[in-house]
């Protein structure tokens, strides 16, 4: 198992190097048919809207604490479901800008909620503390639902926009730039 963990956690680097360096040199593409106004992005991997918005999967998850918690919980605000683990660096990249848009926007209806796919409970509450995530962080190592339901996941960060009514309205894959979530969250409050 510790060896799989390891090889995972290399493919993990490996695509993070490739993504920076491919993203330095390419725009991202950017395909509007949903109700986010599309703004192409050189970091952005990928993002892919539906042509209709289709209903969030709902999966109960242990956060942090040890709380049970689901997409449902947050229906009336809308939501930024991020995918993410400790050692991917494009998430480390993401993780501040989701704490600020958090603080900054979490009046108006904004719930930022992390899925952190690597670590125990023992390790999250630390790396969580650490950088001082201000939303709630569920437990997803070992959870195949986080693939039904939002997969496939074929790298991190994924982040899924979810619109008040509890719609996914874009998905993106690959490191995404804080202008784009920005304008996304935006026309979604």
């Amino acid at each position: 198992m510790p060896l799989a963990l390891g090889a995972l956690a290399l493919v993990g680097v490996a695509a993070a190097v490739y993504i920076i360096a491919e993203s330095s040199t390419k725009t991202a593409p950017v395909v509007h048919t949903g109700p986010v106004a599309p703004t192409p992005s050189p970091l952005a991997q990928k993002i892919s809207r539906p042509d209709t918005p289709t209903p969030a999967p709902d999966y109960a998850f242990k956060d942090a604490t040890g709380r049970d918690l689901k997409v449902a919980d947050f229906k009336g605000k809308v939501v930024v479901l991020n995918t993410w683990a400790t050692w991917c660096g494009p998430c480390k990249v993401e993780i501040p800008h989701f704490i600020e848009f958090q603080q900054k926007y979490g009046a108006k209806g904004l719930q930022v909620v992390g899925i952190s796919v690597d670590d125990p409970v023992d390790k999250l509450v630390p790396y969580v503390k650490e950088m001082g995530m201000n939303y709630p962080v569920l437990q997803g190592l070992g959870h195949d639902a986080v693939q039904d339901a939002y997969g496939p996941i074929l790298g991190i960060p994924v982040s899924v926009m979810i619109s008040r009514d509890g719609k996914v309205c874009a998905t993106h894959t690959g490191l995404t730039g804080k202008d784009v979530f920005e304008q996304e969250i935006q026309s979604l409050l």
